[in-house]
């Protein structure tokens, strides 16, 4: 991702955005959640690039800034809660997408903030199907849903989406992560059995 219209283009792909030019200067283009009018993402150029200012967690804000030198303590906003991503070529596309994606969450109660959080409560050693973790984010009916956010889980360290299982204990072929056999490999690590892809859900599913 190099240009402000593909910056641009990802952010406007996420609910209930829309681009706004406050500052009645082209330079500034910014990405809008409707209703809260909060913006997530700020587009501009500086010295030759173009500058995105996305909000940040504070463990996110302090993980991306030692991971890329081109991610720096927010440009003219509050350092502690925003970081700047220059697009110089360096940062690989799927994670400026990833910075971007946080922000939004960051900003929104969004499905894929509550669903990040109902993951982190799978415990080592057990395993949720994608209907568990939607109920527990607050509505049974986006299974669906489930699985499109943990297919673009920001923190698979932290948010352990290997945990879960589809309705039967199958795993996941498309496991964004290295595929079904990564996530077998995450599962016997923490002491769950895995056969022929599958795990038994009478031993090893969580109890809501």
């Amino acid at each position: 991702m190099m240009t402000r219209e593909e910056a641009l283009s990802y952010g406007l792909s996420f609910e209930d955005t829309y681009q706004d030019a406050p500052f009645h200067d082209n330079n500034w283009q910014l990405v809008r959640v409707k209703g809260s009018k909060k913006a997530f993402l700020w587009t501009y150029e500086r010295d030759g690039y173009i500058n995105l200012n996305v909000k940040v967690s504070p463990e996110g804000r302090e993980l991306w800034r030692r991971a890329y030198k081109s991610v720096i303590p927010g440009w003219h906003q509050n350092k502690e809660h925003w970081n700047t991503i220059i697009l110089d070529g360096t940062i690989p596309d799927k994670d400026v997408k990833i910075m971007i994606a946080e922000s939004y969450d960051n900003v929104t109660d969004s499905p894929s903030k509550r669903i990040y959080e109902a993951v982190k409560r799978i415990p080592k050693g057990r395993v949720a199907t994608y209907g568990q973790v939607a109920e527990m984010a607050g509505n049974k009916k986006m299974a669906r849903a489930v699985g499109n956010a943990l297919h673009r889980n920001p923190k698979p360290g932290i948010i352990p989406c290997h945990r879960v299982v589809n309705s039967n204990g199958m795993l996941s072929e498309a496991f964004a992560f290295g595929g079904a056999y990564v996530q077998a490999e995450l599962l016997k690590e923490e002491g769950v059995e895995v056969v022929k892809g599958k795990v038994e859900l009478k031993k090893y599913q969580m109890k809501l």
